[in-house]
């Protein structure tokens, strides 16, 4: 049998509202009395109802997060960013994985609200019409992470990706690249395809290129995409001299699939990626990119979701945090 309340009242011989107020940490008990029910406690290995406990606070301390894919890099670091923060303010997490699919997305919404979180934290694709409805009826606040609401009616946490991007791609033109290819996530992912293409189009356009449908490959940010899309570009009449990614592991495999073609990196075509994750450092040549600081943004958007869960003041509830870029090997 589970050890109860009444069982650490009677061992301690106080009463159950005494166990109750040295549990939750109320101030109002004498310290003698205050040790007697904590050894109670630790004698029979009382462990408090959680459930109960929010339901007389109507709090449970507890956030569900919901991530796109557990297994990525870029999203575990954010994932560390949000765990840190949630720690240092008694707050648990529940981690939810989504495939990034609609239907789930909305399934796993609804299932941490049943469960009677006080917050959620959303990283996923499109912010669609369906989302927005279920965040606006949410009794708890939402915000967003790495994820865009074109709209911006969700707080969010994010960079500025489309400036990013212009800002990379600026970069390779300035260093006189006239062809620069692009490997771009769905245009209808609001960050890593239509944001960062927008930035990609907006150099061309400010350096007066002429915009050149052949020279970008849609990918699933996947390392096959990326080679593939290297392979693609290369039978192009007249290929690329450098190529920007719109992730660390499209980069990755763009570097390897013109390297099978025979083609040097950086000397024959330059590489650059986007958001810094381990793998930058891990390809050789190391890879010039994006740093977009994941674990801040996992960690400021948590920050901001106590701030709302706790009825702070807000000064800003769409929050966007600087970048730069991380000059390796893969560009002269």
């Amino acid at each position: 049998m589970n050890t109860t309340i009444y069982d650490v009242a009677h061992e301690a011989g106080v009463s159950m509202a005494t166990v109750s107020r040295v549990v939750n940490g109320n101030p109002n008990v004498k310290p003698a009395t205050r040790k007697k029910v904590l050894d109670a406690i630790e004698r029979l290995g009382y462990r408090p109802n959680a459930v109960a406990r929010g339901l007389a606070s109507k709090k449970t301390t507890t956030v569900g997060v919901i991530i796109p894919d557990i297994s990525s890099i870029f999203f575990a670091e954010l994932a560390r960013g949000i765990e840190d923060i949630a720690t240092m303010y008694k707050y648990n997490i529940i981690l939810c994985n989504s495939d990034q699919n609609k239907d789930k997305e909305i399934h796993l919404i609804n299932t941490l609200l049943e469960k009677q979180v006080d917050g959620i934290l959303f990283m996923g694709g499109e912010i669609t019409d369906e989302h927005a409805e279920q965040f606006k009826l949410s009794p708890v606040p939402v915000v967003l992470a790495a994820t865009l609401d074109e709209k911006g009616e969700i707080p969010s946490v994010n960079i500025d990706y489309q400036q990013a991007a212009f800002d990379a791609v600026t970069a390779l033109i300035e260093k006189g690249h006239q062809r620069v290819g692009m490997v771009s996530g769905s245009l209808e992912d609001p960050v890593n395809g239509y944001q960062k293409f927008s930035g990609y189009r907006k150099a061309h356009e400010n350096a007066e290129i002429e915009f050149d449908e052949t020279l970008v490959a849609i990918g699933d940010y996947s390392y096959h995409a990326g080679m593939d899309a290297a392979k693609s570009l290369n039978k192009q009449e007249n290929p690329p001299t450098a190529v920007f990614a719109a992730t660390d592991e499209m980069a990755l495999g763009v570097i390897h699939g013109f390297q099978d073609e025979g083609i040097k990196v950086p000397e024959d075509v330059e590489v650059v990626g986007f958001d810094n994750t381990r793998l930058a450092t891990m390809v050789r040549p190391t890879l010039t990119t994006v740093v977009q600081p994941m674990y801040d943004i996992g960690a400021v958007s948590m920050r901001l979701l106590t701030k709302f869960m706790n009825k702070e003041e807000v000064d800003d509830q769409i929050v966007v945090l600087p970048h730069r870029i991380e000059y390796r090997q893969s560009t002269k």
